[in-house]
């Protein structure tokens, strides 16, 4: 199992190109699903997560080829409706093969989801969405089996934000009979990356973005040619918190800024300083951070996935900062790793207390889920000393080829491959 070995205390200076949205490419892939045909997309990045859905894809029966940030898949021989227990175990995303299986196949049997233990992030609303266009739904040994003739619009309201059950809804509702109303919908950047290429395919969808989203189903969708995936903003985000906290210099290319705002002001306010240049965005850390505080809530709010970088960057800042989580439960697992290092962190419910001290120290830490990962690896960049990361293939699952990028910007990191 490999593990990352980092000597901090270097500012990191130089230009770094943001991948593609790990985010958007699973649901995008999923959607390929909808439609019969060879589909092309662009700027997929190279993944562990990514390689899991292009698996769950060719189980199902179709072509799957990756190269070089291409992705070719081939929907023309699906035969298989089953997503099982072994694939979907270690992705939560693979959920989202779910309504494209109904809405073209009129059938599906897919797990109940795994991936990072943050919370239990029921899939009750996508089921509920299904239930409310016509879909039958069992719930057996663990699987959910899906059965429609042809699945039809409804009016459907999410009691709580979902991400995927926005996305898995839409799927669901571009080739249904009528027209679909989706009320208290995600608004993410990777929902819109979604609609957007649906809409390149033939669907009819407005309001993506917003709180309403409405979809009229059409009949059939045709393959997708050469889309290309947005990039990545917690990627950003988290180059961005690499900056900040070792007073270095980056330039972020290939990113786009207005997907981050509420992040971008939050750093502002902690004394990182951004300008706009031609080659992309310069990030600026302090000499010292300032302690701000933050609340994650859902996009366009501050995203829970940036809440451990950020909280890693408050450990070493001047002051006392209060971190709120209000997405995901057990969410603060970092803080017992960011402790081992020398941080001065309290947690009380879903609020984290820290305050800021002088420096960290190098330690052999473990990493127990993605963000977590990615903030132990912020706050190994400027801890004295040698701090060891072990389980990084969390940080494989959303970060491509992170220390690679990091090691070109001047950090001292090295992959080691047991």
């Amino acid at each position: 199992m490999d593990k990352l070995v980092i000597r901090g205390g270097k500012p990191l200076k130089g230009e770094v190109r943001i991948s593609g949205a790990k985010n958007a490419a699973l649901p995008i892939m999923a959607s390929t699903i909808l439609a019969h045909g060879e589909h092309t997309i662009e700027r997929v990045p190279h993944l562990r997560d990514v390689m899991t859905m292009g698996r769950l894809l060719a189980n199902l029966g179709a072509g799957f080829h990756f190269e070089d940030n291409k992705t070719i898949l081939d929907c023309s021989k699906i035969n298989n409706f089953e997503a099982p227990y072994d694939l979907v175990k270690t992705m939560r995303a693979s959920v989202l093969v779910l309504c494209p299986l109904v809405a073209r196949f009129g059938r599906a049997k897919v797990s109940l989801p795994g991936g990072c233990a943050i919370g239990a992030r029921p899939i009750n609303l996508h089921l509920m969405g299904l239930e409310k266009m016509g879909a039958k739904i069992q719930l057996e040994s663990g699987y959910v089996i899906a059965k429609a003739n042809r699945l039809k619009g409804a009016s459907i309201y999410l009691d709580t934000i979902t991400v995927t059950g926005t996305e898995n809804l839409i799927m669901a509702a571009v080739l249904a009979k009528g027209t679909t109303i989706l009320e208290n919908a995600a608004r993410e950047p990777e929902v819109v990356d979604l609609a957007n290429c649906l809409i390149a395919m033939g669907a009819k969808i407005s309001g993506a973005g917003d709180s309403v989203i409405e979809i009229e189903g059409v009949d059939e969708l045709k393959p997708i040619n050469n889309y290309r995936i947005i990039p990545d903003r917690i990627e950003t985000g988290t180059f961005m918190a690499t900056a900040g906290i070792t007073g270095g210099d980056l330039v972020l290319k290939d990113c786009k800024p207005e997907h981050l705002d509420a992040v971008i002001m939050k750093l502002k306010d902690a004394g990182v300083v951004f300008k706009e240049t031609k080659k992309g965005l310069r990030v600026i850390g302090p000499e010292r951070l300032t302690a701000r505080d933050a609340k994650t809530i859902p996009y366009p709010g501050f995203p829970t996935d940036m809440q451990a970088q950020f909280m890693a960057m408050m450990t070493v800042a001047n002051g006392t900062s209060v971190i709120k989580e209000t997405v995901f439960e057990n969410r603060f697992m970092h803080v017992a790793e960011l402790k081992r290092m020398g941080a001065d962190i309290s947690i009380e419910g879903g609020t984290a207390t820290i305050k800021g001290v002088e420096k960290l120290k190098g330690a052999p830490v473990m990493a127990t889920d993605l963000r977590a990962s990615a903030s132990l690896v912020v706050a190994a960049l400027c801890a004295e000393g040698e701090t060891v990361i072990h389980r990084i293939y969390h940080l494989d699952r959303g970060y491509e080829k992170m220390d690679e990028k990091l090691r070109h910007v001047g950090a001292d990191i090295e992959r080691i491959t047991s």
